[in-house]
């Protein structure tokens, strides 16, 4: 080929290319080697975890996942031991591939909720919410059950598998919910490249095929979704919930606000509403009411504490955009129409493939 013909670097690869058979078998085979460390931990086909979305996550929408070659986690949040048993039963109704419960730490019944995990024939159990404790950990792998665990740092990494986790999640402040104060793409590059004896899924803003690849190729196992599936078909989340994310950009996602450090705020991504202009009015009023000797400091902690209690089911379940607590990632930008679960992933691997082919024909013609 004469250098007036080849091809420039930068040009995307020939539409030939892309939907060549051979081309996107041999890309997606190098996809499965990618994230295979991670496929083989699941137990499924993408090593795509579900994040875990208390009232979001259940039956219907885990199964989904699992189904369509994920791998679903259920949320059981506050569920109390006779509720999860539940759930777990009836998602494993619906599907016979493999799904994870995520646990809540502080749980006041975390010990119970663990045996319930274990007696239901569950594999892999995330701990979310602390750090988890080296009894709680050894009860899990006693009873034939993997661990996952959250590390926002790599300090907590290390010593998260001295504690004997199987595998960590490594999530970025870019993620819905409660989120630490660090960018995925720097907890990757403080992680990624010193962390090899257990998988390490990312998670954070996650929204295309070729972002996960790129983490893929620096040495992750696979990757956390969650907004993505929350505005899916089978999420059960209001109407009014899914049209909030349809119609939202990246920047409506924002993390609560902290008026004073004598009153500290677990940080909480979500989308901006009349709700979260509230809250930061709530703690200025609580702030001067301190002040004045109104309240204790105690008391007004709880007061300000207490301002969401029940904020997501209002989102979710009743559809209260306006007032609840729409919590949501910065991948929020990238939702655009409400997808069913299959095509959501089937679009997440056909464009890490794509990726993958592009970057053979930059190094053919480049």
């Amino acid at each position: 080929m004469s250098a007036a013909t080849m091809p420039d670097a930068a040009t995307p690869a020939a539409p030939s290319a892309l939907t060549d058979p051979a081309r996107r078998a041999e890309a997606r085979a190098r996809l499965d080697h990618l994230w295979g460390r991670g496929t083989r931990f699941l137990g499924s086909e993408y090593a795509l975890l579900a994040g875990a979305m208390s009232w979001v996550s259940e039956r219907n929408l885990v199964s989904a996942i699992s189904n369509a070659g994920g791998f679903g986690v259920l949320a059981c949040g506050a569920m109390e031991p006779a509720r999860l048993a539940e759930e777990i039963a009836a998602t494993q109704a619906l599907t016979s591939r493999p799904f994870g419960v995520n646990l809540i730490t502080m749980h006041p019944q975390l010990d119970e909720l663990v045996r319930v995990c274990l007696d239901a024939g569950i594999t892999h159990v995330v701990l979310a919410g602390g750090i988890p404790s080296g009894p709680v950990i050894r009860a899990i792998k006693e009873g034939g059950a993997k661990v996952i665990a959250f590390a926002p740092a790599l300090v907590l990494a290390k010593r998260l598998m001295r504690l004997g986790v199987d595998a960590l999640v490594i999530e970025g402040s870019e993620a819905g919910g409660h989120v630490g104060p660090v960018s995925l793409t720097v907890l990757a590059q403080e992680i990624l490249p010193h962390v090899h004896d257990v998988p390490v899924f990312v998670a954070g803003g996650l929204g295309r095929g070729d972002a996960i690849l790129s983490y893929l190729e620096q040495g992750a196992s696979g990757a956390q979704l969650g907004t993505r599936f929350a505005a899916s078909r089978e999420s059960i989340a209001h109407e009014n919930f899914k049209k909030a994310f349809i119609r939202a950009n990246a920047r409506d996602a924002v993390t609560s606000v902290q008026l004073d450090e004598r009153f500290p705020v677990i940080p909480v991504r979500g989308l901006n509403n009349a709700g979260t202009r509230r809250f930061v009015q709530h703690q200025a009023e609580t702030l001067r009411r301190f002040q004045s000797g109104e309240l204790t400091k105690e008391a007004a902690q709880l007061d300000i504490e207490h301002f969401w209690a029940g904020a997501l089911r209002r989102a979710v379940v009743d559809g209260d955009v306006e007032n609840g607590s729409v919590m949501a990632g910065q991948s929020v930008g990238m939702i655009t129409g409400e997808q069913p679960v299959g095509e959501i992933i089937k679009q997440l691997v056909d464009q890490a493939i794509d990726a993958l082919i592009r970057q053979d024909e930059r190094a053919r013609y480049g």
